[in-house]
């Protein structure tokens, strides 16, 4: 099949969370599965400096109306593997700058016509380029129109560019809101602005335009995808996802099993598997050397990576810390995010020097070397609709202690519900609930030989793309 990844991220070259992983593993999935794979991403400053694009080819420059002006894109093309091509959609204006979508915590004013300008061209582009896509599959808010704006545009000229469109929702609380008068860049007709269009409370969201008119609708595991038709969990959105209901599909992501593999993984100092863990003992020493702590060899190790929001239960985490400083623990938290948690981990580090340390920064190899030198892995989400930390630790022997929601209920078992199978501790994400996991987690530390065996049990699990991304393509091909 051809198919066509349309989004706003993709590691290496772009990532400030998961979708930029998924979409990655994603695509090289299904290339070695012999699918022809076109990836489109805008044309960010990190992007164009990456050593990849030096191959990169201009292969057409595009102009597609937004509001009343019309714009120029140059379209990049550069071979990453046999079957999977990289576009990239360059427009200095939009895309050359620091961050993706925000500076010191605010959206940029433009996001409506970058993102409005990048889903034109990604059909514009299909178009020039010929491409006879069988799948467009576009992630998240950024890519939302591009399902609508290419079915328009099949009726205006006659041809096909795709059989038929999905639409992946990686976080329903990121909706694509904006100010309804930005509808007007997006040229469609007037009865798009209406409730069974764009419209949503007086503005206009690009998600929403992705629920309603692509083909199916995918989120990334099925109790996410049971969570957001009800009101706690779909922001606003649950009416609308209720009327999609029989095309909603949830499928928990996969790991890139290479990029995250304690055999070979080339960030930590020591190397561990299964069957050979003593090199995790040097990832602990190296880690806490790294971040300033000194090690305490009878008391775990507790890391955090993360984004620094409400989210991803940094309250919660705050509210424990002397729990650190009792049990004369090390807490490792790593991550970039709002303010007010950033200031209150690094005052929780200053008062706690010798329990907590805290870097405010995304960096990836400390990133594994946290998921390698832990013991335990915190993950105190209020909500998450999949999340891949928990995975990337069982994948290193780390337990994770994570919230029993989303796709973390879909992928950690909890020991206290079966203590001869569980592979983390679940707990629901509350005060009371999650000291009682972090209790827990400290007595089983205190019994090697049951911690160990939970271990191994983590390790043994299966959390490569290989079995997501069959779904996918059987999803796809069931499909057209």
């Amino acid at each position: 099949m051809k198919i066509v990844q349309a989004a706003s991220e993709f590691y290496p070259f772009i990532k400030t969370g998961g979708l930029a992983d998924v979409t990655s593993a994603l695509s090289k999935s299904l290339a070695s599965y012999g699918h022809e794979i076109s990836v489109f991403l805008p044309g960010y400053r990190t992007v164009l400096e990456s050593p990849e694009l030096a191959k990169a080819k201009s292969v057409a420059t595009i102009q597609v109306e937004v509001g009343q002006e019309f714009l120029r894109g140059d379209v990049l093309e550069v071979k990453l593997a046999k079957g999977l091509t990289l576009f990239v959609i360059r427009r200095d204006e939009f895309f050359d700058r620091r961050f993706a979508y925000s500076v010191s915590g605010r959206d940029y004013d433009d996001n409506e016509r970058r993102f409005t300008f990048f889903s034109k061209a990604i059909v514009e582009s299909i178009h020039v380029l010929d491409l006879k896509a069988d799948i467009l599959h576009c992630h998240d808010w950024q890519t939302g129109l591009a399902p609508l704006l290419l079915r328009l545009e099949e009726q205006k000229t006659g041809n096909s560019y795709a059989l038929k469109t999905f639409f992946t929702i990686h976080n329903m609380s990121f909706q694509g809101l904006f100010p309804k008068g930005a509808f007007r860049f997006t040229n469609l007709p007037a009865e798009f602005m209406s409730l069974e269009g764009l419209e949503f409370f007086g503005q206009i969201s690009f998600m929403k335009a992705g629920i309603l008119f692509a083909d199916k609708i995918i989120t990334v595991s099925p109790s996410y995808a049971k969570e957001i038709l009800t009101p706690d969990f779909g922001y606003g959105m649950d009416g609308t996802l209720k009327s999609r209901e029989e095309d909603l599909i949830g499928i928990v992501n996969g790991i890139d099993v290479d990029e995250w593999n304690p055999g070979s993984d080339p960030a930590l100092p020591a190397k561990y598997s299964r069957s050979k863990m003593v090199g995790k003992a040097e990832c602990r020493k190296k880690m806490l050397e790294t971040v300033g702590l000194s090690d305490s060899e009878e008391n775990p190790v507790y890391g955090i990576v993360c984004r620094l929001t409400p989210q991803k239960g940094i309250d919660l985490l705050l509210e424990q810390i002397k729990f650190f400083v009792k049990n004369d623990c090390r807490l490792v938290v790593l991550g970039r995010g709002e303010e007010p948690l950033q200031k209150a981990l690094r005052k929780a580090a200053k008062d706690y020097p010798k329990h907590v340390a805290v870097r405010i920064e995304m960096n990836e190899e400390l990133a594994h070397l946290i998921e390698a030198g832990s013991d335990f892995f915190l993950l105190p989400s209020v909500f998450e609709p999949c999340g891949l930390n928990q995975m990337y630790s069982q994948r290193y022997g780390t337990i994770p202690l994570a919230s029993n929601i989303g796709g973390l209920k879909d992928t950690v078992l909890c020991h206290r519900d079966d203590p001869e199978e569980s592979t983390g501790i679940s707990f629901e994400p509350n005060k009371k609930a999650f000291s009682e996991a972090l209790s827990c987690s400290m007595e089983l530390y205190s019994n090697p030989k049951t911690f160990k065996q939970m271990q191994h049990r983590a390790m043994s699990k299966d959390f490569s793309w290989k079995t997501a991304a069959k779904k996918y393509e059987q999803i796809y091909l069931d499909s057209v």
